[in-house]
């Protein structure tokens, strides 16, 4: 009975798992009991055995099968409870392993050095018998690892009960205690001889047994409620995730195999009957996101378990579309990855609108550059006219001198260096402005803070002396590099010169100072400002100064600040302002610093198609 009853069990569960490789309860239960159907036999063999011989071989084979049944019923317990002290499952299996050694080097077996003879009792209406004979003293180390093991089972039970599961505490760790215990004792007052009782050690774990299948049974059934209640919102999820343009998958990784629903098939060109595998979607994906998302997928596989990324998806018929991905990794009871659940969104009409509000703020940038040049248009027509009058004066010099017939070749040749000096400074000016005046796309390169801040100074040089501007710098020395589009970053330190000298021409020429710095205030990032000793800004207009078309100046476009603010948040910094406690007003902006080349591009293009947003609209402070 306790055979037929193991076997079919362990049969039951083999298959469940041999239909699910990943469902290791079931194994283990299967294990149990096929190690459980070889002790019975075993144990019947030493009942029905005629001769001591007979009965010390069926103990010594009882042994080995019951290390086959008792070490997964350990393990089995680790997976179910989620608890238990790893070192005392250690101990366990060690002593059990040791004891089974013991049984094949010691004796007759582990419990017997020798049996003299057998004794015959009436048990259940047959003769069964019963051993005389000398003891095996190394039996104590079989009695222990069994000890061990009710000491495991019962620190996971009281774990368990601790976290509030205390139906499996009671009844599958109870179950075993007491049946564990109550076995061994049975057996050790046999064969220690003191009792004529028959070792009937297999009925004990057919208890065992029965408590494990219930509660894996128990699990199905929870299991199948939950599957109908699933099945119930399945369809309610199907509907709401077609609105979304959401498809659910499953990556089960002992398989390597990928569940998905209809909308996510459709998403990648699947059919619904098609069998898939990782590598397909993996192949479906533009040829140069397949490694990135590789890399994350092993990632989230060795770290925190979440996954995110964007990718191109090509289809069969050529078309091609943005997705996202959000996914987490759920671990099994070992910390090895278990499953991967997902979900995917289709963003092609974001990705389209961000392209074209991208080229939307290319084309305003260029505009505002284009306005500001016309504000530094006297400074530009004064920067050439001294290195063209200069040259003109040279030239006319050196005619000069060959019309007199002079041809001091030394004298001649200082005019000519001076021309090729002058051009080359009158070329460096017009440079700087072809290239503020260049259209392009978001460039990010290495740059230096202070040194930008020096490139526009001089850029501007011109035209501060003209407002009668004094202009002091305050540069930290050895800053971090920052990585962003040179053009776009110029174009803010325009913007905010230009406004601070609107700002100050109402001041007396003496007080009109101009004050720019570049500090590393916080990790991560590099601080620029621009401060003035104008009137300040308007109570109540702080914010107000960054929204689109908002300007102080009556012939103002208002568009300067917005654009700014649009550009550096782009580049993953902020621009804000505040009133100086002696008058005038500062503007502060910060930028990321680089991290190595190519690091950001990709963060910086995507952040740049964004439209500004009010989020970041605070005072000074850590982004």
């Amino acid at each position: 009975m306790t055979a037929s009853a193991s076997l079919t069990l362990g049969l039951i569960h083999a298959l469940i798992w041999w239909r699910q490789r990943d469902a290791w309860s079931n194994l283990l239960f299967a294990m149990a009991a096929f190690g459980t159907v070889a002790f019975t036999i075993c144990d019947l063999a030493a009942q029905l055995a005629t001769s001591p011989a007979q009965y010390a071989l069926a103990v010594r084979y009882a042994h080995l099968a019951l290390w086959v049944g008792i070490i997964p019923l350990a393990i089995f317990v680790r997976f179910q409870f989620r608890a238990g002290r790893i070192w005392l499952l250690c101990t366990f299996c060690a002593l059990r392993t040791l004891s089974l050694f013991l049984n094949f080097f010691t004796g007759e077996n582990l419990n017997f050095r020798q049996i003299t003879h057998l004794n015959h009792v009436v048990f259940m209406g047959a003769s069964i018998a019963v051993p005389v004979g000398v003891p095996n003293p190394w039996m104590i180390i079989g009695q222990l690892s069994l000890l061990a093991l009710v000491i495991f089972v019962a620190d996971a039970a009281i774990t368990a009960w601790r976290r509030g599961a205390r139906r499996i505490s009671v009844l599958l760790g109870g179950s075993i205690v007491f049946f564990v215990l109550a076995g061994t004792l049975q057996t050790a007052m046999v064969f220690w001889g003191i009792v004529q009782w028959p070792a009937t050690p297999s009925l004990f774990y057919l208890g065992i047994i029965a408590a494990m299948a219930y509660e894996l049974s128990d699990e199905a059934l929870r299991a199948r409620q939950l599957a109908r209640a699933l099945q119930a919102s399945e369809q309610q999820i199907s509907h709401a995730a077609q609105a979304a343009r959401l498809g659910f998958w499953v990556l089960q990784y002992a398989r390597n195999e990928v569940w998905a629903t209809e909308q996510m098939r459709a998403l990648f060109g699947f059919t619904k009957s098609q069998q898939l595998q990782l590598e397909d979607f993996i192949l479906r994906l533009h040829p140069e996101d397949r490694e990135t998302a590789q890399q994350m997928l092993a990632k989230a596989a060795r770290g925190d378990g979440k996954y995110r990324a964007e990718h191109r998806v090509l289809l069969p018929n050529g078309q091609q579309h943005w997705v996202i991905c959000q996914g987490s990794v759920e671990f099994d009871g070992f910390g090895q990855p278990f499953r991967l659940l997902g979900v995917s969104m289709n963003i092609t009409d974001e990705k389209q609108m961000d392209l074209q509000a991208e080229a939307l703020r290319n084309e305003v940038t260029h505009l505002l550059r284009a306005a500001s040049l016309g504000e530094l248009s006297s400074a530009l027509a004064h920067e050439l006219h001294q290195p063209l009058t200069a040259i003109l004066s040279n030239a006319q010099a050196a005619k000069l001198l060959i019309a007199r017939g002079d041809h001091e070749l030394e004298q001649i040749g200082d005019i000519l260096d001076d021309i090729v000096q002058d051009d080359r400074r009158a070329a460096e000016v017009i440079s700087r402005m072809r290239m503020l005046m260049k259209k392009g796309e978001f460039k990010p390169e290495e740059l230096g803070a202070n040194e930008l801040l020096q490139e526009v100074t001089k850029l501007m040089q011109y035209d501060l002396m003209a407002r009668k501007v004094r202009v002091v710098t305050e540069l930290t020395p050895a800053l971090p590099s920052i990585r962003g589009d040179r053009v776009q970053l110029q174009q803010v330190l325009i913007n905010l010169i230009l406004n601070a000298i609107d700002a100050m021409s109402q001041q007396a020429e003496s007080s009109r100072v101009l004050t720019l710095r570049a500090e590393h205030p916080e990790q991560n990032f590099i601080q620029i400002s621009v401060a003035d000793t104008g009137p300040g800004i308007k109570s109540g207009t702080e914010e107000k100064i960054f929204e689109p078309y908002y300007s102080t100046k009556p012939d103002g476009l208002g568009l300067g600040l917005s654009l700014s603010r649009t550009i550096l948040r782009a580049h993953g910094g902020r621009l804000w302002s505040e009133n100086q406690d002696f008058g005038g007003a500062i503007f502060y902006f910060t930028i990321p610093e680089s991290r190595g080349a190519g690091s950001t591009d990709q963060t910086l293009a995507l952040r740049a198609s964004k439209p500004p947003t009010n989020e970041d609209h605070r005072g000074p402070g850590p982004l």
